[in-house]
């Protein structure tokens, strides 16, 4: 039975894999402009002035401890690189499959498909809203060296961490065998924010929903739907391999 169930995985991941393998250049399944408008769907960042922005200053206390534990302090470190290949690499582990062009082709491209709809979404409220970050406040040092990259661009919403729990729904649904260890560390990714002082952590909170409204919106799409069911098939073949 077991031998049965992996033929018939691996034909029809076999013909899955023809398919993308005669793709063009991955496009979003949507514009901008079809995606919901942040602006409008999240409230504005607490003012400085608010008894929400004491809870973001106790927080950043909060992550600065934090970075005297050397292993977060190194995971901290890792979330910060903003590409796919370091983000999957991240989400391999509690996935239990190598996230990779080679090895995941329709996980992988699901993956980068789906977060290159999504992460445009960040971009207006960052630009409306111009969020001053915390090491920009208090005039600090980060634990990573990216203050010259992210000075003057807004801090609210995280757009790492819109896309680590983004990352974090979409393998849920891959791999729901997984999905504790999948959410668990889609939690840490956003932390990591607060940690290196990148991010408050209201503009973590803030994320968590805006990634959940990118993925309800990614639903819609059914070029979304049929690379989904790819993924899965492809993810239930590796697991089978294991």
């Amino acid at each position: 039975m077991k031998t049965l169930k992996l033929f018939l995985l691996a034909a029809l991941l076999s013909f899955c894999g023809n398919v993308a393998a005669s793709a063009q250049d991955v496009q979003p399944y949507f514009t901008t402009e079809q995606l919901p408008d942040l602006i409008k769907c999240l409230p504005p960042p607490p003012s400085f002035d608010s008894p929400e922005f004491a809870s973001d200053m106790m927080r950043y206390v909060w992550g600065k401890q934090q970075r005297l534990n050397t292993d977060r302090a190194e995971i901290a470190r890792r979330d910060a690189v903003w590409s796919y290949e370091a983000l999957l690499a991240e989400f391999s582990v509690p996935v239990g499959v190598v996230i990779s062009a080679e090895n995941t082709p329709e996980i992988w491209k699901l993956m980068v498909t789906s977060l290159s709809t999504t992460d445009q979404m960040r971009v207006a409220p960052k630009a409306y809203y111009l969020r001053q970050r915390p090491f920009e406040r208090y005039e600090d040092k980060m634990l990573t060296d990216e203050e010259d990259d992210l000075r003057g661009e807004g801090s609210y919403p995280s757009g790492h961490t819109m896309r680590g729990w983004t990352a974090a729904l979409l393998l849920a649904e891959v791999a729901p065998d997984k999905a504790n260890e999948i959410f668990a560390r889609g939690w840490m990714y956003g932390e990591s924010r607060v940690i290196v002082g990148a991010h408050w952590q209201s503009d973590v909170d803030a994320s968590r929903v805006a990634a959940s409204i990118g993925y309800a919106a990614l639903q819609g799409s059914p070029e979304f739907r049929m690379q989904m069911e790819k993924a899965k098939v492809e993810y239930l073949l590796k697991k089978e391999i294991r």
